[in-house]
C-alpha cells in the first residue's frame, strides 16, 4: 500500500515476460487511445477511450464487465482497431466513471450510459454495440433507447438470464489495504472462479486488472446480473442480437442449451458461437479467436 493508503500495493503481480510490469504493459496500450469524458445526465462523467478516432471506419461500441473498465478489452482494442474505430467505455460507477445515482438500479446505470453515448458518438453514421457479461446486459437495455444508427448488439457471456448455473466457490472481497502476496493470490483466485477455463492463462495484467478493478468498483453489478434483469428486457429488444460465449464459461455451462433457446426463441436466426477451451473471460483468454470471429459475425449482418 502506498503512503496515503489510497492504491493497492501491486507489487506480487507477475511481471510481463519482457520485464515490463503490467501497468506498464496497460499504460502502453492506453496511449495509443484518445481518452474523453463525457458528461452523463446527472453531471457526472463517463470516461470512454477511442482507437482509430477520424480513421472513417465503422463505429464499435465496447461495454466491459461487472466490476470492470475498458481493461476487459486490453487484447482486443488495438486488432479490432485495424477493422473499426472502437470506443471502449468504462461504465457508470466503475473503472474512471463517475457513479449513476442509483448503484443497484441497472436502468439508473443505462440512463446515463444512453446520454452520454448521444454526447460522443457521431450522429451521422450507425454503430455496433459488443458487450461482455454485465456489459451485455447493459447493451441490451439500452439498445431499446437508442435509434436506428444502432446496428447490432453482440452479447459475450451476457449475463441476467434468470436461468440456471452451477456451483463454486465464493469469491474473495479484494480491499485495498491487503498485503500484496495475499492481494495478488486472491485475485488470481478469483480469476480462476469465475474468468479463465485453464488457470495457466492468468497472467500478471490479469491479476493487476482484477485488483485495480474490484478495488474502485462502485456500481452493484454482480446484484443486478443475479436478479436477472435481461431476462426481463429481451422482449423489448428490437436490434439484431448476435451471441459469443467460451465453451466452459463458469456462468453458462454446462447449461448452454438453455441460454441458446431463450435467445432463439426471441431472434431464431440469432448468429450464436462458441469459442473452443475458452472460458467467460473468451475476448482475453483466447484473443485471437475472438478478434477474427467478432468481425466475421458483423460482417454477416444486414446492412
Amino acid at each position: 500500500m502506498n503512503v496515503a493508503g489510497l492504491m493497492p500495493d501491486f507489487s506480487a503481480v507477475p511481471r510481463m515476460p519482457d520485464g515490463r510490469t503490467a501497468a506498464e504493459h496497460i499504460a502502453d496500450i492506453e496511449s495509443l487511445a484518445e481518452a474523453v469524458r463525457v458528461p452523463m445526465p446527472n453531471n457526472g462523467r463517463m470516461m470512454w477511450h477511442i482507437w482509430g478516432a477520424g480513421s472513417g471506419k465503422p463505429l464499435l461500441v465496447l461495454f466491459h464487465g461487472g466490476y470492470g473498465s475498458w481493461i476487459h478489452w486490453i487484447r482486443n482494442v488495438v486488432p479490432l482497431s485495424q477493422r473499426y474505430t472502437v470506443y471502449a467505455a468504462d461504465l457508470p460507477g466503475l473503472g474512471d466513471s463517475d457513479p449513476p445515482d442509483d448503484v443497484r438500479d441497472v436502468w439508473s446505470v443505462t440512463r446515463e450510459v444512453k446520454g452520454a453515448m448521444d454526447q460522443i458518438l457521431p450522429r451521422d453514421q450507425r454503430y455496433d454495440i459488443c458487450g461482455f457479461s454485465f456489459g451485455g446486459m447493459i447493451g441490451g437495455h439500452v439498445s431499446t433507447l437508442l435509434d436506428e444508427r444502432l446496428r447490432s448488439v453482440t452479447l459475450v457471456g451476457p449475463g441476467g438470464l434468470r436461468l440456471p448455473r452451477q456451483q463454486r466457490g465464493e469469491l474473495t472481497r479484494l480491499s485495498r489495504d491487503m498485503p500484496a502476496e495475499r492481494l495478488a493470490a486472491e485475485a488470481r483466485r478469483n480469476l480462476e472462479l469465475l474468468m479463465f477455463a485453464d488457470p495457466a492463462a492468468i497472467d500478471g495484467v490479469a491479476i493487476h486488472m482484477q485488483i485495480m478493478n474490484t478495488t474502485r468498483a462502485r456500481t452493484k453489478s454482480r446484484w443486478m446480473s443475479k436478479a436477472g434483469v435481461l431476462s426481463d428486457v429481451l422482449p423489448k429488444i428490437r436490434t439484431r442480437l448476435c451471441a459469443i460465449w467460451g465453451e466452459f464459461d463458469v456462468t453458462a455451462w454446462p447449461y448452454t442449451d438453455q441460454r441458446e433457446a431463450v435467445l432463439r426463441a426471441h431472434q431464431p436466426d440469432i448468429d450464436l458461437q462458441y469459442i473452443a477451451g475458452a472460458g467467460h473471460w473468451v475476448a482475453y483468454e483466447a484473443a485471437d479467436a475472438f478478434n477474427a470471429l467478432l468481425p466475421q459475425m458483423l460482417d454477416r449482418l444486414p446492412t
